[in-house]
């Protein structure tokens, strides 16, 4: 075979040729675009793990966005909070000046009104935004969170930053926990509101734990004839009914011990601090922590006589005596009825009893407006947690059972006509009866089949939808039949609206009236029994509204409610809790001064969670701002050209294809004869 020139041209230099234009190509593409590939034919290698790193970068960057984001608003938290404690401690140290008993009534004018001014700003920090999104008022960032009167109007969600896979970090505080919240640190306190004093001559002129009871309540001239009647709540819920006798020479130090027994004290064990403040009020202080429970009431009774009319099984028999220590002791009404607690019940819409001081818990819902409100929360006794719709009663009652029980639920309808309504708690099902218990009607549950509701699984929901029935005048549909049942229920809600409120305390809602007619009460028909035995007495295994001691300190936080109350106590120059001084219900200004060091310690629990999230949140953007860098440069490792590396080769391939142009051409030195 005769070889050519043509066939020399073609495999020596054509082949060539091609093979080092498309390097260069490559290489030429490479170095404009900054890219080793564009397709991913190219190297499905190269392209596959660029985009695992381009999705690893977009994970990083939605973690970045949501960690910068969640730390602007924790920062803001954190400055807002400082400006807050700063108040507060304005706060503070005006209640100190206004406790020191130096101050006239013009002073401590000018101290309340500075105090309603760092009110009013504390109201304003807890209403701050940013971005238009309100700091504190939970996942409900729209909604101001504090109503001009202190309510609280947001919700207790948190709001949560991304920080990778299945990982979140909060990053605000809500208000429910700031301003609401629970502090499990802090013993419930309660105070007696009535001034107390000394009846007889003493040699000391103010009542103290050595005062005898003949100095404290007067001369009996008989032995054994002064009576206590206590009732109370001890910190796991429990009640009890307390009757304590007490004699001439004992003193009132052993009346307090004798209370702390009611409450659980044994010589080894004390369940609660029982004492006198500087008004010779009872005040009484749980030793365990974080319980809401703790209450108490006391009255004290004297027969002048010399008869036994001190001495009753039910405490409505001491109805007939005087709070006039003067008339008692000359022998015009000889039964004296000693007050430690007081609240603004009026007498006459009670229906119940004449002595204001007998009332405990049989006492009339506040009416205003169109609402109808207890006083009383309603707390579970295992969680300490306010009580909702779908709460049991037995998980806030006294005792292990509700079967057998008996609640009176007594008032006015919207019609304004007087009702009294038996609700009786069994195991065997509950009912209710609006005529004495001549007609029962069955509460229904929702099982199925319906049937009459066990009094252990009865809930807060279907005690209130027969509250409602009544109040509304909704009951004359019912026939003891579920469909009958509903329809009441039904009937009610479209009149009244009955429910638990945020803390746990029953309300009444008139719907077709600004002044509602409405009033109630209800409490257990044991109420007002009493034995000589702690151990056995039948007591109030619920209550619902009370004439019941102040609460000074207590776990669950209410702050703005609490701040008005200390300014209150200013503005009433009251330094202890005084009925017969300003608002009867008004707590004192030492009592401000404790009340305001729980209130701080709060703040700066929930002001260190905030601080903590922050610290999170820097660690976090400063790792991912670290890995984000990292995965860039892996990534500009795998995809990215390098251009030093690119233009020698680039360099390289030239000077390759130039020298075989010059060699092709000197060995053929082609002609066109030669060619062809």
């Amino acid at each position: 075979m005769r070889i050519t020139s043509s066939m020399y041209y073609k495999n020596i230099y054509s082949t060539n040729n091609a093979k080092l234009n498309k390097e260069l190509f490559d290489v030429n593409k490479q170095i404009s675009s900054g890219l080793k590939i564009q397709y991913a034919k190219e190297d499905v290698n190269t392209f596959t793990e660029t985009m695992r790193l381009d999705n690893e970068l977009t994970s990083i960057g939605q973690v970045k966005k949501s960690t910068e984001s969640g730390y602007k608003l924790s920062d803001q938290t954190d400055t807002t909070l400082n400006e807050f404690e700063s108040s507060m401690n304005r706060f503070r140290t005006l209640l100190v000046n206004a406790a020191n008993g130096t101050n006239d009534q013009t002073s401590l004018n000018a101290i309340a009104g500075e105090l309603r001014g760092i009110e009013k700003n504390l109201k304003s920090l807890a209403n701050t935004s940013i971005n238009g999104q309100y700091l504190f008022s939970g996942s409900a960032v729209n909604t101001k969170p504090i109503s001009d009167d202190g309510t609280y109007n947001g919700n207790d969600a948190s709001l949560n930053a991304f920080l990778g896979s299945q990982t979140y970090q909060q990053y605000n505080i809500s208000g429910a926990e700031l301003f609401l919240g629970e502090e499990t640190r802090v013993n419930r306190e309660v105070s007696t509101n009535v001034k107390q004093s000394l009846n007889a001559p003493s040699s000391s002129s103010t009542l103290s734990t050595n005062s005898t009871m003949s100095e404290f309540m007067g001369d009996a001239n008989a032995p054994n004839n002064h009576y206590f009647y206590v009732r109370g709540t001890q910190s796991d819920g429990t009640t009890f009914n307390q009757k304590i006798p007490m004699l001439d020479t004992e003193t009132v130090g052993d009346l307090l011990t004798k209370i702390g027994k009611g409450f659980g004290n044994t010589g080894d064990t004390k369940i609660v601090d029982v004492s006198l403040n500087g008004n010779g009020e009872i005040v009484i202080k749980d030793k365990k922590h974080g319980s809401s429970k703790l209450d108490f009431h006391i009255v004290g009774a004297t027969d002048f006589s010399g008869g036994g009319a001190a001495n009753v099984s039910n405490i409505e028999n001491l109805d007939s005596g005087t709070t006039n220590y003067a008339t008692a002791s000359s022998g015009a009404g000889s039964l004296y009825i000693k007050e430690f607690v007081k609240s603004s019940f009026d007498s006459a819409t009670t229906n119940i009893a004449t002595n204001d001081a007998l009332l405990y818990d049989r006492t009339m819902f506040n009416v205003s407006g169109n609402t109808v409100s207890s006083n009383i929360p309603q707390i579970d006794k295992t969680t300490n947690a306010f009580a909702t719709n779908a709460t049991k009663l037995l998980d806030v009652a006294s005792g292990t059972t509700l079967d057998g029980k008996q609640l009176k639920f007594k008032g006015t309808d919207t019609g304004g006509n007087a009702f009294t309504v038996q609700i009786d708690l069994k195991n065997s099902g509950s009912t209710f009866s609006v005529d004495g218990g001549t007609t029962n009607y069955s509460i229904f549950d929702m099982g199925d089949p319906r049937q009459a509701v066990d009094s252990d699984k009865m809930t807060y929901r279907q005690l209130m939808d027969v509250m409602n029935i009544v109040a509304t005048q909704s009951s004359g549909s019912l026939d003891n039949t579920e469909a009958g049942y509903d329809n009441a229920v039904a009937t009610a809600n479209n009149s009244g609206n009955m429910f638990l409120s945020s803390d746990g305390k029953m309300k009444f809602e008139d719907l077709n009236i600004i002044t509602t007619k409405v009033t109630m009460s209800l409490n257990d028909a044991n109420s007002g029994n009493f034995v000589t035995s702690p151990a056995t007495t039948p007591s109030s295994v619920l209550t619902f509204n009370a004439n019941n001691a102040l609460t000074i300190r207590d776990p669950k936080t209410d702050l703005f409610a609490t701040i008005n109350d200390m300014i209150t106590a200013v503005e009433n120059n009251k330094l202890y809790p005084d009925h017969s001084v300003g608002s009867g219900r008004g707590v004192g200004i030492e009592d401000a001064i404790t009340m305001m060091d729980d209130l701080q310690d709060h703040i700066f629990s929930a002001h260190a969670q905030v601080g903590a999230n922050s610290n999170t949140l820097t660690k976090s953007l400063e790792k991912t701002k670290t890995l984000e860098i990292s995965t860039m440069s892996l990534r500009s490792s795998v995809i990215d050209t390098d251009f030093a590396e690119s233009a020698l080769r680039l360099q390289q391939l030239t000077l390759n294809y130039q020298a075989m142009l010059s060699t092709v051409g000197k060995v053929s030195k082609l002609s066109l004869v030669n060619y062809l």
